[in-house]
């Protein structure tokens, strides 16, 4: 037996701290976002499957609200609604393959009262390896497009250049 309690493990190293879930940084209103192409990713030949990035840059973008602070299943919660795609468009450049670190970088381009349009690249060191363009809604629990709350607009103006408020 390992350890001091019987259950087959050393309790002691229980005591370590556990480590914390990846998350990445924003600099100078960029938000940068680490992932590796794991087993999983990639397709017989050790390519990244397509529909991955779309993961990933999903990833990138749940992170982007955690650190300016918008709580989106808060929202969902008290019954305000979440953000939906609206739209997007992927372009993929290079692939990436099993193994290898992937930068997914995002930039938030245009600020509405109901939505965020946002610019995502996935880069390998310098090699791009796909972009995308996708536009998010704040949507009420019917579906419904609504304005986004004062705060996470409040939030989003620390990343994002430009405001339009005819959405």
């Amino acid at each position: 037996m390992c350890g001091e309690s019987g259950l087959g493990y050393d309790a002691s190293a229980m005591a370590q701290p556990l480590p914390s879930p990846v998350t990445g940084s924003i600099r100078d209103g960029v938000h940068y976002y680490a992932v590796r192409a794991f087993y999983e990713d990639t397709d017989l030949s050790g390519v990244v499957y397509h529909a991955n990035y779309l993961r990933w840059f999903e990833r990138a973008r749940s992170d982007l609200l955690d650190l300016i602070g918008v709580d989106q299943r808060a929202a969902v919660e008290a019954g305000e609604g979440a953000y939906s795609v609206a739209d997007l468009s992927i372009r993929y450049k290079a692939p990436a393959r099993l193994g290898d670190i992937v930068l997914i970088e995002t930039r938030a381009v245009k600020l509405g009262r109901a939505s965020v349009e946002l610019a995502q690249r996935a880069l390998r060191a310098e090699t791009l390896l796909a972009d995308m363009d996708v536009r998010v809604g704040f949507v009420s629990p019917d579906g419904r497009p609504r304005r986004q709350p004062d705060a996470w607009l409040a939030a989003f103006e620390t990343v994002a250049p430009t405001r339009n408020e005819s959405r």
